[in-house]
């Protein structure tokens, strides 16, 4: 392991033949070029030959470089492994449940019976992919404990923007709601960034309610819920990592007065497959596939967000629906639903990111309930094992087994006596790179916090050396601060002037 006066890491990059020209492992690919090179071969035409219009060609031909087919791979290799990866390294990010994508998901999405098809296709010419998506729809109205989910938002956020939509026109519907004047949400003060953004995309103001011991303060939403309240956005387990035992009374405060209670389901991986928002006063909530069913993430897209909603929303959703059609014989097929007068109409092309809602079918059917179950279970498990571990050191002011509070699928730690010792959260978080660990989110949702998520995929052997690692650096604080201002020592970067980078940007290539 690793010592304080020599900070050092595993080495984990590995480097292509003739990839280190420069010192730090970086080169273009035009630096390797080889006049006569070739890394492709082209197959034999299969067509008749035909002359080409000269209008068609360049002056002359672009400078693409001469380089053999290993060492292509062996350049692109090394490029992707200057990445920070959840399959290379731990990466406890809070709050974005970055886990382990199992690559049956991929060889699933992968196969050319989906990959052919075009979208424009006959219902009759798709019925296998038709069947995947009602089935996913309806596994996830099952997961939510409501009545029908529509699968066409693109991501969380966008999932909240459908929804607060749909809430929308069922409140102005004369035969819905009719309520035009419900215009404002409610939001708890520990609410995800998107939430409030979210509102103010659909038109609605948003009213902030405030937490007590990180939970909602039941008084103060009494206080503010009345008559043009529409909704309530609230994360359950919230961004603290606590899950709010009273969120059937939040529910029923909401209910008695005509507005609706809404999930934000970011942190269902907490509890899939253990709790139903549904039965516990939830009306409508999106799923994060990317956080609970382990489609990709990151890297701006694709995602998807599906929503989930009660019977009476269900008129609103967006069209078309993938609908399940039986005959009096027993036949079965299915098609897109596109008659529904009251719809809020597409929010998304066709019925939403086919390959990664497939990827999370793949995930749900491997699972099946139980193993859902065990992921929330587990997840849970290894959260508290962490703070369990790791609170002797680092304060957890929401987590204290003694009282009996615990925390769910993440925590937060505010470790103030490091930080009294002159280093701040950046040092923290960037010392931990040199460990081959990506760093915590930090600052949210209180600030000079780490909130730390484990996930359910990671192995006890990697949680151990994360509490080894992080035990390490805080003896590197209490022996030396002044070590861990200069990290990382080996990151392809060091440490940057952040305002001076902010302020004089260096936007070209340097020599």
């Amino acid at each position: 392991m690793e010592s304080t006066s020599t900070p050092q890491r595993e080495k984990t990059t590995t480097h292509g033949a003739g990839s280190d020209r420069s010192g730090d492992g970086v080169t273009l690919i035009f630096e390797r070029s080889t006049p006569g090179v070739c890394a492709v071969d082209l197959p034999a035409l299969d067509v008749p030959e035909a002359p080409a219009g000269q209008g068609l060609f360049a002056d002359e031909a672009p400078d693409l470089g001469h380089i053999g087919q290993l060492d292509l791979v062996r350049h692109y290799t090394h490029l992707a492994n200057r990445n920070f990866s959840v399959d290379a390294n731990f990466y406890p990010l809070g709050s974005c449940t970055m886990k382990y994508n199992p690559r049956v998901n991929e060889t699933a999405a992968a196969m050319p019976g989906f990959t052919g098809l075009h979208p424009l296709q006959a219902d009759a010419d798709t019925q296998g992919a038709l069947r995947m998506l009602y089935e996913v729809r309806t596994w996830l109205a099952a997961i939510a404990g409501l009545d029908e989910v529509c699968l066409q938002p693109c991501a969380g956020a966008h999932g909240e923007y459908t929804a607060l939509k749909v809430i929308r026109a069922y409140f102005k519907d004369p035969q819905g709601g009719n309520a035009p004047q419900r215009n404002k949400v409610l939001a708890p003060d520990t609410a995800h960034g998107t939430n409030p953004a979210s509102c103010a995309m659909c038109g609605a103001g948003v009213v902030q309610v405030p937490s007590k011991d990180g939970l909602v303060d039941l008084d103060a939403l009494r206080s503010l819920v009345d008559n043009q309240t529409a909704a309530m956005m609230i994360t359950n387990p919230n961004t603290a990592g606590l899950f709010d035992g009273t969120i059937a009374q939040i529910a029923k405060i909401l209910h008695d007065v005509g507005a609706l209670l809404y999930l934000d389901g970011a942190n269902m991986n907490a509890i899939v497959g253990v709790s139903r928002p549904g039965d516990f006063g939830v009306d409508v909530m999106h799923f994060n596939t990317h956080k609970t069913f382990s489609t990709p993430h990151g890297c701006g897209g694709p995602g998807a967000g599906p929503i989930a909603v009660r019977d009476f929303l269900s008129p609103y959703l967006p069209v078309p629906q993938v609908v399940k059609l039986e005959n009096g014989s027993g036949g079965v097929r299915y098609a897109r639903d596109w008659d529904r007068p009251k719809s809020i109409g597409r929010v998304r092309s066709f019925t939403g990111q086919f390959g990664v809602l497939l990827r999370c079918w793949a995930y749900i059917a491997a699972c099946g309930p139980e193993g859902l179950r065990r992921v929330a279970q587990t997840a849970v498990l290894n959260a508290n094992y962490l703070a369990a571990q790791l609170r002797d050191r680092f304060e957890t002011p929401y987590f204290d087994p003694g009282a009996g509070r615990y925390c769910a699928h993440e925590f937060i730690t505010v470790p103030k006596d490091l930080l009294a010792k002159g280093v701040t959260l950046i040092d923290l978080a960037k010392r931990l790179i040199d460990y081959g660990i990506h760093p915590p989110t930090m600052h949210w949702p209180v600030h000079d916090c780490l909130m730390i998520e484990p996930t359910e995929t990671e192995s006890l052997a990697t949680l151990d050396r994360f509490v080894d690692v992080m035990n390490k650096i805080a003896q590197e604080v209490e022996a030396d601060p002044q070590l861990l201002k200069g990290a990382p020592y080996h990151a392809p970067l060091r440490r940057l002037d952040e305002v001076a980078a902010a302020r004089n940007p260096t936007l070209c290539h340097a020599d």
